[in-house]
């Protein structure tokens, strides 16, 4: 199978399927946790959400079972600007992150509340598409009077058809 973007080099821009195979991992374990537990499955999400965001898509096992396994399965999928999915990992990051400093200082009702949303919000982006942390990226250049401008895509491989 070839590939227009490398999916670990070419990080302006991510097939946009491994997304939805991120929120559906990180909307099933903050689910678990938050329904029959543990709790500290919320802290080991955002242990993963932060290698990936830090250190690349490599250290993300959503992301290199998606690239890994069912891409090479499912063929690539459309092309989309990274940035809108980074950023809701940030703020998935931040939620997960309150949500097991809360259970850590006892207040469980607090770090379910939090580790709910993350479970709601991520699990309605799997089975829809509509990301809730994309469209606030989107909605945040608007509220600056930047225009949301998608980032090139690679160009095309010499000898392919675009």
């Amino acid at each position: 199978m070839k590939r227009r973007a490398d999916p670990y080099r070419d990080t302006t821009v991510i097939d946009a399927r491994a997304p939805r195979v991120n929120q559906a991992v990180v909307g099933l374990v903050a689910l678990a946790a938050v329904t029959v537990g543990p709790w500290w499955l919320l802290a080991l999400l955002a242990l993963q959400l932060a290698l990936g965001l830090t250190l690349g898509r490599r250290w993300c096992l959503a992301c290199v079972f998606y690239y890994e396994v069912l891409q090479q399965r499912l063929g690539e999928g459309p092309l989309e600007d990274s940035r809108p999915p980074r950023f809701a990992n940030m703020v998935g990051l931040a939620f997960l992150t309150a949500a097991s400093l809360a259970h850590v200082a006892g207040w469980s009702t607090a770090g379910t509340v939090l580790g709910s949303i993350v479970a709601a919000l991520a699990l309605l982006a799997a089975v829809t598409g509509f990301c809730a942390g994309c469209s606030a990226y989107k909605i945040g250049y608007a509220l600056t009077g930047r225009k949301f401008v998608s980032c090139p895509l690679p160009p095309p491989v010499a000898g392919e058809n675009a």
